[in-house]
């Protein structure tokens, strides 16, 4: 078995640590206390090709494995996990999904321009009371001659603000639970659609993050992806890929937390000597290193599954679960060696102790982890 990374995904690698440590990183606090990203940045990850990462060279994309551009995902979640999250979105849920089961002509029509940043996309599933039962989805879709008439509320939307198409799953047959759910690309400057304002959040905040509403929107038919009533598994196949890619955001965010907590153990002076030369401190380091290590290989071990075409939805969600985790723990651990320190705004752990927090609740909680990974085992 090769644990190496090929000579291309290690080349995106270093390409995405570069851009991260000279572009990103240095504004990254910055941009946690505005609240979001500027256009320059945004322009500037679309002219590298940061918004087509995963798409075909046809569609203008860059065709990266999905190993390749977790790699560049986890350099980037290092330095600015809002960030990361933005693209992640619109790379691994809103392209995919258009590009895996959309008509040649929906593909045609954004994919693109999608590539090209042009177009930035926003995955509309969470509401207010449909949130891990997404077959409780209250959005409705109303056939009407060639047009369904959407109505309904979604919450937690990331890209929300800055999204030119929305896909939406909705309810195109409410008694059918979620052999009802359809799933549908929504053009953002439809009549009746309302944007919240910006989500006043714990972490994560250079993310864009609004309620977005549907008010009699008619979506011509031919907008709908895939076939009406696949919405539901449409969503579960997409889900895994955006599952691994928050596994590589978790394995980030740790991985930059063990480094600002190695780097201050040998700074910081007590008892006249670095803190660094304590066993206690130094078990620490161990654990955290390890855990990374461990969570690391769960997650390649599951883009590499996704490449070679197998079923991950255990893999992903055993890499969530894990990673999610063990982010917490070691970004816990990074702010206690700190002492008081890692709780002042001066020490980036205090961004990665707030960012951390969301790896476990988005993109399923920890606890739906544990039902797919339990359903998975006990299948027959």
């Amino acid at each position: 078995m090769d644990f190496k990374l090929s000579e291309d995904d290690l080349m995106l690698q270093e390409t995405a640590a570069d851009l991260a440590a000279k572009r990103i990183k240095p504004n990254a606090e910055k941009w946690d206390e505005e609240g979001g990203l500027p256009q320059e940045m945004i322009n500037e990850l679309a002219e590298l090709g940061y918004f087509g990462m995963l798409l075909p060279e046809e569609f203008g994309g860059l065709a990266l494995t999905t190993v390749s551009y977790n790699c560049a995902m986890e350099e980037l979640a290092k330095a600015c996990a809002g960030l990361m999250v933005m693209l992640s979105v619109h790379n691994s849920l809103c392209c995919e999904v258009i590009y895996c089961f959309a008509s040649d002509e929906l593909k045609q029509k954004y994919l693109p321009d999608m590539a090209a940043g042009k177009i930035i996309g926003a995955y509309c599933l969470t509401e207010p009371n449909a949130g891990t039962d997404i077959a409780g989805i209250k959005t409705s879709a109303v056939k009407k001659a060639d047009k369904y008439i959407l109505n309904g509320t979604k919450t937690f939307v990331t890209n929300g603000g800055l999204a030119s198409v929305f896909i939406v799953f909705a309810a195109t047959r409410p008694e059918g639970g979620r052999e009802g759910l359809s799933c549908f690309a929504v053009p953002k400057d439809t009549p009746g659609i309302s944007v919240g304002a910006k989500e006043k959040k714990m972490g994560l905040k250079a993310s864009d993050t609004r309620e977005v509403s549907f008010t009699d929107v008619e979506v011509p038919a031919d907008h709908m992806i895939g076939n009406e009533g696949d919405g539901f598994k449409t969503a579960v196949i997409i889900l895994n890929n955006g599952r691994i890619g928050i596994a590589f955001q978790s394995i980030g965010i740790a991985q930059a937390a063990l480094e600002e907590a190695i780097s201050y153990s040998k700074e910081r002076h007590q008892f006249g000597q670095p803190i660094a030369n304590f066993q206690a401190i130094q078990f620490k380091l161990a654990q955290m290193a390890t855990k990374i290590d461990a969570g690391r290989l769960l997650a390649l071990r599951a883009a590499s599954m996704k490449d070679a075409g197998e079923n991950v939805a255990q893999e992903s969600s055993m890499a969530k679960l894990f990673c999610a985790q063990i982010s917490n723990y070691v970004v816990n651990e990074a702010l206690q060696i700190h002492g008081g320190y890692g709780y002042m705004k001066e020490y980036p752990v205090e961004r990665y102790f707030r960012d951390a927090r969301a790896c476990e609740i988005y993109e399923g909680t920890s606890e739906a982890q544990m039902m797919v990974i339990s359903r998975q085992l006990l299948k027959d």
